[in-house]
């Protein structure tokens, strides 16, 4: 049994002073926040510059304090245990619990730098002759001095940083600290490092919590008099639930809003990394969103199913693509306005015009941002969810995804580059690891190179694919579809390659790492096997379920048909004349056009044009069904693949059907 964090976003709008009962109105608890929330910035950002230097980091890295005892894990304990201290302004107040707060938020700036100061150690100490491309040996002495869990994408984005210093400075940087400057420090108060002499939490009924901490009166407070308990109520998303454990949240203040990230803890079974036999394999794409497919492990040999699994956005891809040039049209729009305003006085009559339309520029980009970020994010979230209940449908265990640290958007198509570096993959893998946690589903990710250029069918690392636009166009050049010319394998390029990467995770979860930190899984090496698909019973003609039903014979034999020729052949009906006197047959085809104006209805019964429209009565959609995607995501645009509840591969005792229409213990 293990825990899944979530951190649920809340916002407070107004509190109360414990001690006087005075409210507190939105516009003034913003104020107070903000004060509270500058001076924990203030003594972090203090602290992390004066110790931005190799031997303080050195002595942060060895793990041991001034007394020869080791670090602790919290943060603000090892600060002070190594003797770093930080004290606030002359003249202002700020309890203890506020240094806590900042010094965790310090120390963990400063534990984050300590991973990168060790990559750019290991890239300078073997600096290679040629950086872009280096030999094999020079590869082996970098592995060699790597730290553990580095991804490739980390060395080449390192080496990029490095090199770009080497040309400005003509040498190498001899620490992080000459390579970079002392990161930021957000406006934010971590009180997950204070006590109840700061802030104190608990529920206030299944969907809210009372939140009690103490917040300055004043900007500077001078005197523990100028400080107040406050009581901030606030409200759960429905995300959290009843049995859910709170922790300690984080206060910001975001767009004059008070923001309360508010951790919790659900219990959740923790999903075995190795001997799945069942699992689901997505390949990202660049119109398909998604595609998927599920794969079975039998005897050393991948059986995947017949049924390709495609999360279409292509419409919220553009919508998205179209806001992005939006976005960089006014930011290009406001930079002019900024360099316009630059050059002008106070005294200049146009500078009042030119900072109004300066200030609308600058509030329309921002909406066109969190237009972008809000979208963002339902998109992840809906394909998340669609993915899980997908694996849910098909009963696997494990869901493989591509490595995105080996992603890179390559070539000279700048508009698919940028189409590829636009989408959510890393929220929508955050968001299937979270929602696949609660149903016990392991999420791994496998390497991501080779995975649409060789076959899945014959290929084992050697027979390489032929990129077409269509099944019937093989011989032009592009993308969309795949043709195998060794085996004839003709398919989608995505689906093939989610076959591969399917493949990939069940022959190899014998290798699945598990981040000690995160506890993400990945297969490091990639191994090969040809996949096999399954072989599903067509089925039957119309005829034949009836001459089921009816015992009747559908194909009778020569020997059982009624030679006999003693009657003369029955004649054709004769047509019946119609109103003009012309014979003419009578056709059952409704006219494309009605030659005479239908009749008014008079109430709710048939009509010659159909039932009449019933505006007060709405059909409801089975649970589950969202209309034109067939699944519960949100977007009505969005074409997927219906979540269905699939049999064993090669048995037709059933068909798929939609999930929603299954009974719970089918």
């Amino acid at each position: 049994m293990g825990k899944l964090t979530a951190t649920a976003p809340c916002t407070a709008h107004t509190a109360m002073v414990e001690k006087t009962g005075e409210v507190v109105a939105q516009p003034l608890l913003v104020r107070r926040v903000a004060w509270l929330t500058c001076l924990a910035r203030e003594l972090a950002a203090r602290l992390v510059a004066a110790r931005w230097n190799g031997p303080d980091l050195d002595a942060l890295a060895c793990g041991v304090g001034l007394d020869g005892r080791a670090l602790p894990a919290k943060g603000w304990m090892a600060v002070r245990r190594l003797g770093w201290a930080v004290a606030p302004a002359v003249g202002v107040y700020v309890c203890d619990r506020v240094l806590r707060c900042a010094q965790e938020q310090a120390a963990r700036a400063l534990r984050l730098a300590l991973h990168r100061r060790r990559l750019v150690a290991a890239i300078v100490t073997t600096w290679p002759q040629d950086p872009p491309e280096r030999t094999s040996a020079e590869w082996d002495a970098l592995r060699m001095a790597l730290p553990d869990g580095v991804s490739a994408a980390e060395v080449r984005n390192r080496t990029r940083q490095i090199r770009v210093y080497h040309g400005e400075h003509g040498a190498l940087p001899a620490d992080l600290t000459d390579l970079e400057e002392p990161p930021k420090v957000a406006a934010q108060i971590v009180l997950a490092a204070a006590d109840r002499q700061l802030v104190t939490l608990e529920r206030a009924g299944s969907r809210g919590a009372r939140l009690r901490v103490r917040l300055p009166l004043v900007a500077s407070p001078t005197s523990a008099k100028d400080w107040a308990w406050h009581l901030l109520p606030i409200s759960f998303p429905p995300t959290v639930p009843p049995q859910g454990t709170l922790c300690t949240p984080t206060l910001r203040v975001v767009k004059g809003r008070v923001r309360v990230d508010l951790p919790f803890q659900i219990p959740v079974d923790v999903a075995p990394a190795t001997g799945h036999t069942v699992g689901c394999g997505f390949d990202w794409g660049v119109n398909t969103l998604l595609t998927g497919t599920a794969a079975r492990l039998a005897d050393g040999r991948v059986l995947s199913d017949g049924r390709p699994l495609t999360y279409d956005a292509t419409g919220i891809s553009a919508k998205l693509h179209r806001l992005r040039a939006e976005r960089a049209h006014l930011a290009t729009k406001h930079q002019h306005q900024q360099r316009l305003l630059a050059g002008i006085t106070l005294a200049d009559p146009r500078h009042e015009k030119l900072a109004a339309a300066y200030r609308r520029v600058e509030v329309e980009h921002e909406r066109v941002c969190a237009r972008i970020r809000n979208l963002n994010r339902a998109l992840a979230w809906s394909a998340a969810r669609w993915a899980v209940d997908q694996a849910r449908a098909a009963k696997a265990t494990v869901i493989y995804l591509e490595d995105l640290a080996t992603l890179q958007a390559r070539g000279r198509r700048g508009r698919a580059n940028a189409r590829l570096s636009g989408q959510v993959r890393g929220q929508i893998v955050a968001a299937i690891r979270h929602l696949a946690a609660k149903h016990t589903i392991a999420v791994v990710t496998v390497p991501a190179r080779g995975t649409s250029k060789y076959c899945p069918r014959c290929g084992n690392g050697s027979s390489v694919l032929r990129h077409c636009p269509a099944p019937d166009r093989l011989t032009e050049k592009g993308w969309t579809w795949a043709y195998c010319p060794a085996c004839g394998l003709s398919c989608d390029r995505d689906w093939g390659a989610a076959e591969r990467i399917a493949s990939r995770g069940l022959l190899g979860q014998h290798a699945t790492r598990t981040h000690r930190t995160t506890g993400a899984r990945t297969i490091p090496t990639a191994v090969e096997g040809n996949v096999a698909r399954a072989r599903r019973p067509r089925r039957p003609t119309r005829a034949a379920r009836r001459a089921r039903r009816t015992q009747t014979d559908l194909h009778p034999r020569p020997a059982a048909r009624d030679r006999s020729k003693n009657r003369p052949t029955p004649k054709r009906p004769r047509r019946a004349p119609n109103n003009s006197g012309n014979d003419a047959m009578a056709s059952s085809r409704v006219p494309d056009r009605r030659t005479v104006p239908a009749p008014t209805p008079t109430g709710n019964g048939q009509r010659p044009a159909g039932r009449a429209p019933q505006p007060e009565r709405h059909q409801p959609y089975p649970a589950g069904h969202v209309r034109n995607s067939h699944h519960r995501t949100g977007f009505h645009h969005t074409k997927a693949t219906p979540v269905l509840a699939l049999a064993e591969h090669g048995s037709g005792s059933c068909y798929a059907r939609p999930s929603c229409l299954i009974p719970s213990g089918s």
